[in-house]
């Protein structure tokens, strides 16, 4: 982790030509789209934030580390090019030694108008690593120890995701398929229900399906770490019991401090941990809130971390930032109809234009770990934190 990056300036798909190849949409100016915001910190403290960013692996466990198109009016043409533009140079700004791409399954429409195509997450899963493959700054990640590895090169590990199973419908083996070509984490469920279980937009949780255990003991088998950040409450007690095992609940909050069905209860959270897994706390636009902090703020996402802490123990609790480089909130409105994001979100809450410290990958590696050095957290628990409590988990999930 830190500033010993070896970035060598290539940016998204320069090994092709711009209009003969593609068509090159404008995209957001990444982590220079709006002011940085660090929380401040004494002289001491930087020097602390400085050292540990050197010698400490730092993973996002859940992020959208690419650009978004500039004008929301590009987005669906834009997806279906298959080309979001990997975001090589403000990564390279960050403290992330690892992050977890979750690709744009969801809003993955080469083909498809509403998405979660098994044939479209295919070819942009190709298209993306072909373009990672002519770079050597990030590189796919495929086993525990290349998160040490990219810290020790100033390089980064990215593992594929796919944040729900939709895509493999009723087949059993594109688990494996899916497996051999990079993705090592998948989500039971987005939003919508799918032939494994319920997500979270449903009126009805009606739990896991008997395809959704067959599914679960294969990507066990497989080697696939399992995520139920969007599973409903049922689905996902029931996802977490029929693991053998742990999983993770890659990016989420506490729904005890904000009445949102994105959120999780408590019995959820000390569920997942009771079993080995690891809870993600996410700081999407609108997500979590807490009561005593309505507006979307650093500080309510550091009031989920603690209390989740509080709740399940330093072991099992981690970041899963759920952030883009990009218009975030444009992005939730372009797509409230299709991934139903506003309908999950809760009431009672005032929108913000961005998570203000929080606003894109890069800006949010930066500010949790100097929140967690304002705190005065010991350099053993921040270690488990920034990356120690998933690297165990995916120990012993992976091959």
């Amino acid at each position: 982790m830190g500033t010993n990056k070896q970035y060598k300036g290539y940016k998204a798909y320069d090994y092709l030509e711009a209009g003969k190849d593609y068509i090159d949409y404008p995209v957001s100016a990444g982590d220079r789209r709006v002011e940085e915001c660090l929380l401040p910190l004494s002289p001491a403290q930087e020097a602390r934030v400085e050292a540990l960013a050197g010698s400490t692996v730092f993973i996002d466990a859940h992020s959208h580390p690419f650009h978004f198109p500039l004008s929301m009016e590009d987005m669906d043409d834009y997806n279906r090019q298959g080309r979001m533009k990997c975001a090589y140079e403000e990564l390279s700004r960050s403290y992330f030694d690892g992050i977890f791409d979750n690709l744009m399954d969801g809003t993955c429409s080469i083909v498809s108008k509403s998405g979660w195509k098994f044939e479209d997450v295919v070819y942009d899963l190709g298209i993306r690593l072909c373009d990672l493959a002519q770079q050597d700054f990030i590189f796919r990640c495929e086993r525990v120890e290349d998160f040490e590895r990219a810290r020790r090169e100033g390089k980064i590990a990215l593992v594929p995701v796919l944040e729900g199973a939709t895509p493999i419908e009723n087949e059993l083996d594109r688990i494996d398929i899916l497996y051999g070509l990079g993705v090592r984490q998948m989500g039971v469920t987005y939003s919508e229900a799918n032939m494994l279980g319920s997500g979270i937009r449903e009126a009805v949780d009606r739990g896991l399906s008997a395809f959704g255990r067959q599914a679960i003991e294969r990507m066990n088998k497989a080697g696939m770490v399992l995520d139920v950040s969007h599973c409903g409450p049922v689905t996902a007690r029931e996802s977490i019991e029929c693991s053998a095992k742990p999983i993770i609940l890659s990016h989420t909050g506490a729904r005890a401090l904000w009445d949102s069905k994105r959120l999780f209860p408590d019995d959820v959270l000390k569920a997942c941990a009771e079993r080995g897994g690891v809870v993600g706390v996410e700081a999407a636009p609108h997500t979590t809130m807490t009561y005593n902090h309505p507006l979307h703020s650093m500080e309510s996402v550091f009031e989920h971390f603690e209390y989740i802490k509080n709740l399940v123990g330093i072991d099992h609790v981690t970041f899963g930032v759920d952030s883009v480089y990009g218009d975030h909130v444009g992005v939730h409105h372009h797509y409230a109809a299709r991934l139903a994001t506003k309908t999950v979100q809760g009431t009672g809450f005032t929108e913000v234009p961005y998570v203000k410290g929080m606003e894109n990958p890069t800006e949010a590696s930066k500010n949790i770990l100097r929140y967690l050095v304002r705190e005065g957290y010991s350099d053993e628990d921040i270690a488990k934190v920034l990356g120690g409590n998933v690297i165990r988990v995916l120990g012993e999930n992976w091959r």
